[in-house]
């Protein structure tokens, strides 16, 4: 009983998950053993249940489109515009951290299945242990990412480095861990990204099946952790000593190279698995494209022009959801089908612009949707970062997020050429467009960078144009709903269950950040 209760304390506090809670048999093996049962789990099962899990997290239409999405201002609510206006549901953010330690905890169980010598000789059935090693620390890293860059301080784990402040996804020892700092957590997110580069054994495969990250393609998991330290690295330079070190060497190792690079978990075309987003517009219809991307698109702010990409985001106004669904409407490249809905509207408003917003694209809204993790695309614009805001660099990344999205080949020429050079403002700007859909990515970006700027996104305080006039009105007020937030939000609030359940640990860790507050910023957040 003592046990049962603090495998429950543990999972409530969200440090647990299935695989600890597997561990904790002992006093039961008559009664948990099935016959018809491998004695050993099956590694790669474990991997693709926690990147679908990664995936079903960060993307869905809670965590996501309730939260980032809209605030990146790609999307803007029809109903519950509160959300937009930053009042996020708490429970979003719970679900998040809850998770997302879900899914490192099960990536743990694969280290600790190719690192125990009862179960490595097994599980080297199933992939390289080393692979299988490094594959799951690049994950582990690929997820602690997303939480420090969210929350700020948390409770961390580490496979190669013993500090005592990293307590994370060990229960048994540690059920009410301490929140590492952030600079520790960048830190050893770099080392290890570094360390399972150069641990992966390039002639064998990771998984030798199921692998739905990487096909068991070992180049592409060297390359994504390459890459993926050098978006840490470059998010975290002039803060974390030996960051800048960290950009040449990941460059030097050998990052992503093309769009084959590319890393994400792609649903089945299927309505038993389906992409979290296309599974909820089946039922709902509360998202638009938002009025201030679409104005993007259209080169009615910037200063880019027409990208042939609107055609690729949105579908067309008035466009029946059930063709949007089976992708049978006709793509339409007039720019007067494409208005969105005007984002950060009071509810009294919403209803009334509708008429002229658009809903997402059939290529979004699709069962077999990949939602990427890192594409090549973003690759090339840290480079061109890392080179000065090189010209070809940027000019790179566009071409290859057109060509992901299925811009045509001409398209994609006529627009490369008549970009403008290459500034800070102008490589952030169209790394933003590239990065729709990966709105987590885009929200660290802009409280990194402060791109894109005030002159394409709308911040509290400013007006802009409504699809049609309410009472004469032809402009509203962008109004935050939180009291004293001016700017985008800098962070989520730390989970209920964390302060209910680790409230010392908490109370530190919120006064170690400054403020458990939506506009404490993280210690890149220089903008």
């Amino acid at each position: 009983m003592k046990n049962i209760k603090k495998i429950a304390y543990a999972f409530a506090a969200v440090l647990l998950s299935s695989s600890a809670i597997v561990s904790c048999t002992q006093d039961f093996d008559r009664i948990n053993t099935n016959p018809n049962s491998p004695e050993v789990a099956l590694s790669y099962g474990i991997w693709n249940g926690a990147n679908k899990l990664v995936t079903d997290a960060t993307r869905n239409s809670f965590e996501s489109a309730r939260v980032t999405l809209p605030w990146m201002q790609y999307s803007a609510q029809v109903n519950y515009t509160e959300e937009d206006r930053y009042q996020y549901r708490l429970t979003s953010g719970d679900a998040l951290w809850t998770n997302l330690y879900t899914a490192a905890s099960n990536y743990k169980k694969i280290i600790d299945l190719n690192t125990d010598p009862a179960t490595a000789g097994s599980t080297s059935a199933y992939g390289a242990n080393a692979n299988q090693i490094a594959a799951a620390r690049v994950m582990l890293s690929y997820v602690f990412l997303n939480l420090a860059d969210t929350f700020g301080d948390i409770p961390y784990y580490s496979y190669g480095n013993p500090d005592a402040d990293f307590q994370a996804l060990n229960a048994n020892e540690f059920l009410k861990p301490k929140f590492a700092s952030q600079a520790k957590v960048y830190e050893d997110i770099l080392k290890e990204l570094k360390e399972s580069a150069a641990m992966v054994e390039t002639e064998k495969q990771v998984f030798t099946q199921g692998d739905i990250l990487f096909d068991g393609d070992a180049m592409k998991l060297k390359k994504f952790a390459n890459s993926l330290r050098l978006r840490v690295a470059t998010r975290v330079k002039g803060v974390v000593p030996g960051a800048e070190a960290h950009i040449t060497d990941a460059i030097s190792s050998g990052v992503m190279t093309s769009n084959d690079d590319n890393v994400g978990v792609t649903y089945e075309n299927s309505l038993v698995n389906p992409s979290p987003l296309y599974n909820d517009f089946r039922t709902r219809s509360d998202f638009s494209v938002s009025k201030v991307f679409i104005d993007l698109l259209k080169g009615k702010n910037g200063n880019f022009g027409l990208d042939p990409r609107l055609f690729k985001y949105a579908a067309p106004m008035g466009t029946l959801k059930a063709s949007i669904l089976d992708g049978s409407y006709v793509e339409s490249t007039d720019p007067a089908d494409y208005v969105g809905q005007p984002y950060g509207l009071d509810q009294s408003l919403s209803t009334s612009q509708s008429g002229q917003a658009n809903f997402f694209s059939k290529y979004v809204y699709k069962k077999d949707y990949t939602e990427i993790l890192m594409e090549y695309s973003e690759v090339e614009f840290l480079l061109s970062e890392a080179n000065g805001w090189d010209q070809a660099h940027y000019e790179a990344g566009v071409a290859a997020s057109m060509a992901k999205w299925g811009v045509s080949d001409s398209d994609i020429a006529a627009f490369v050429a008549q970009l403008p050079p290459a500034t800070k403002a102008n490589v952030l700007t169209q790394k933003y467009v590239a990065l729709f859909m990966q709105p987590y990515e885009a929200w660290a970006e802009y409280r990194r960078t402060g791109y894109p700027d005030t002159s394409i996104l709308l911040l509290p305080g400013e007006s802009y144009a409504l699809n049609v006039p309410v009472n004469g009105a032809t402009t509203y007020t962008f109004e935050s709903l939180i009291p004293g937030l001016n700017d985008l939000p800098k962070r989520l609030f730390y989970p209920t269950v964390i302060q209910t359940l680790n409230p010392e640990n908490y109370a530190a860790a919120a006064a170690a950040i400054g403020g458990d507050k939506m506009d404490t910023p993280l210690i890149w957040d220089k903008n």
